[in-house]
C-alpha cells in the first residue's frame, strides 16, 4: 500500500505541470523525509521499501524470455534444419529486430505510458514466438519456408518487451522523491541491482535453453519463453510502480520538444554509442573464446567460460552501491574503462582453461561498474520526458554492438586465431574510456549551466 500511495502522489492532479517522467509532486520531499525515517537501513533492503517486495522478482523473471530468445532461435532452427548458417541467420534476425524495435517501444512508452506499450508488446511477442516455432517446424533440410522463419524471427526480436530498460525508468522516478543525498545513493543501488539482474538473466537464459533443448525438445525453450512473456510481462506492466512514470503530455512536448530534439544527438547519443562499444567488447570476447576453447576441449565450452566473466561482473555491479559518493560518474566511467582495456590484454596470455578462467574472473570486475555508470549517465543526459527512449536505446546499443563484435571477432579468429580476435575487446575498451572523457566534458558543461 505504501508503494501505491507514493505512486499516486507522483501522478496527482496537483502537479499538472510535470514535464519529466520522474518529477515528484509538491510536498513529495516532506513525504519522502517521513518515509526515509521508517525505511530499512540496508542499501538493497531500501529497494523493496521503495518499489514493493514483488517488483524485484517480477522484474527479474519478466526479462528472462528476452535472454532466451536469440540462443533459443539459434538452437531450434539449427536442430531442425541441420544448418548452422540457417540457425545463425535466424538468430541474427532476432538481434536486428530487437535493436530496431527497442527504441521505438521506448519512445511509445514515453508518450503513451509504459502499461499499454508493455501489454501490446507482450501479446505481439507471444504471437511472433509461436509463429516462429510453427514456421521452423515446417523447415526441411533444403531450408524450404525459410523466409517465414526469418520474418517471424525479426518480429519476435522487434516486439520483445523492454522490461529491463523500463524498470530502470521506474527506479529513476521512484528515487527522485527521496531527498538528496539519499536519492543518488538509492539510484546507484537500484542501477547496480539492474545491471546484476541483466547479467544473471543473460547467463541463466542460455543455460536454460541448453538444458531444455538437449534433454526434452529444441522448441520447448521458446514455448516456455512465450508462456513467461504472456504471464509475467502483463504483471510487470500493471505493477503499482507504473504510476511513478508519467507519459509526456502534448503540452510538455510542445513546450520542450525542439530543445529535446537538439539535445538527443549531442548528449544522450554518447551513452548509446558507449553501449555499442560495450556490446562489441562482449561479442568479440565470445568469438575469441569460441576459437580458444575449440583448440582445447571443444567450442561448446565457450559459453561456460563467458559465464565466468558474467559472474564477476554481476558481483562488481552490486558493489557500486557502496562506492563513495565523491567518486563521480565521470571518474567511474573513465577509470573502469581504462582498467577494462588493461585487463583485456591479459586475454592474449593464457594457454590453458584454468588460466583463461582466472583472467575472465578478473576481467569481469570493471565490466559491471561500467554498465551501471553508463546507464546512470544516460539518465542524467536524457532530454526531458525521453528516459524510456534513451534506456531502450542503450539496450539496443548492446545488441547491435554484440553483433558487430561477433562479426569482427569471428573474422579475425578465422584468419589469425583467437589472439587476433582478442584485439577487438582491447580496442573497444579503449573507446569506452575515450567516450567517458567526452561524456565528462558534456556533464561538466551541463552543470555549469
Amino acid at each position: 500500500m505504501r508503494t501505491i500511495e507514493r505512486a499516486r502522489t507522483l501522478t496527482s492532479p496537483a502537479n499538472p505541470s510535470t514535464s519529466t517522467p520522474h518529477t515528484a509532486a509538491p510536498g513529495g520531499a516532506h513525504d519522502a523525509d517521513a518515509t526515509a525515517k521508517t525505511a530499512p537501513a540496508g542499501r538493497f533492503a531500501r529497494l523493496s521499501h521503495l518499489a514493493g517486495r514483488s517488483f524485484i522478482p517480477l522484474g527479474l523473471f519478466a526479462r528472462l524470455p528476452l535472454a532466451m530468445l536469440t540462443v533459443g532461435t539459434l538452437t531450434m532452427v539449427t536442430s531442425v534444419s541441420g544448418s548452422y548458417a540457417l540457425g545463425g541467420t535466424a538468430a541474427g534476425a532476432v538481434g536486428i529486430g530487437s535493436a530496431m524495435g527497442a527504441p521505438l517501444l521506448g519512445a511509445l512508452a514515453d508518450r503513451q505510458g509504459q502499461r499499454p506499450v508493455l501489454l501490446a508488446s507482450a501479446v505481439l511477442n507471444t504471437v511472433a514466438v509461436i509463429a516462429l516455432v510453427l514456421a521452423t517446424a515446417g523447415l526441411d533440410a533444403a531450408g524450404t519456408f525459410y523466409a517465414g522463419v526469418l520474418a517471424a524471427s525479426f518480429a519476435a526480436g522487434a516486439s520483445s518487451p523492454q522490461v529491463g530498460p523500463l524498470a530502470r525508468v521506474r527506479w529513476m522516478a521512484l528515487t527522485s522523491e527521496v531527498p538528496a543525498p539519499g536519492s543518488k545513493r538509492d539510484l546507484d543501488t537500484a542501477l547496480s541491482y539492474e545491471s546484476t539482474a541483466d547479467e544473471v538473466t543473460f547467463v541463466l537464459g542460455p543455460a536454460l535453453v541448453g538444458i531444455l533443448a538437449s534433454l526434452l525438445a529444441p522448441w520447448l525453450p521458446l514455448a516456455l519463453a512465450a508462456a513467461m512473456t504472456i504471464i509475467l510481462v502483463p504483471a510487470f506492466a500493471n505493477h503499482p510502480t507504473r504510476h511513478a512514470v508519467r507519459p509526456l503530455g502534448k503540452a510538455a512536448r510542445a513546450a520542450g520538444g525542439s530543445r529535446g530534439r537538439d539535445r538527443i544527438p549531442r548528449a544522450a547519443a554518447l551513452p548509446v554509442l558507449t553501449m555499442v562499444c560495450m556490446g562489441t567488447f562482449f561479442g568479440a570476447t565470445q568469438a575469441g573464446l569460441s576459437s580458444f576453447s575449440a583448440g582445447l576441449s571443444g567450442s561448446e565450452l565457450a559459453g561456460l567460460l563467458y559465464a565466468v566473466m558474467g559472474l564477476s561482473s554481476a558481483a562488481a555491479a552490486l558493489s557500486v552501491a557502496y562506492w563513495p559518493r565523491r567518486f563521480s560518474l565521470c571518474w567511474r566511467w573513465v577509470l573502469s574503462a581504462v582498467l577494462m582495456a588493461a585487463l583485456a590484454v591479459l586475454l592474449l596470455v593464457p594457454s590453458s582453461l584454468a588460466g583463461m578462467v582466472a583472467v575472465l574472473l578478473v576481467l569481469g570486475l570493471p565490466v559491471g561498474p561500467v554498465m551501471v555508470t553508463v546507464f546512470a549517465a544516460g539518465g542524467v543526459l536524457a532530454p526531458a520526458g525521453r528516459l524510456g527512449t534513451v534506456m531502450t536505446a542503450l539496450a539496443s546499443g548492446i545488441v547491435a554492438g554484440t553483433a558487430l563484435g561477433s562479426s569482427l571477432g569471428g573474422q579475425l579468429a578465422e584468419s589469425g586465431g583467437y589472439h587476433a580476435a582478442f584485439l577487438v575487446p582491447v580496442g573497444a575498451a579503449l573507446m569506452l574510456a575515450l567516450l567517458g572523457a567526452w561524456a565528462a566534458a558534456v556533464l561538466r558543461r551541463g552543470q555549469e549551466r
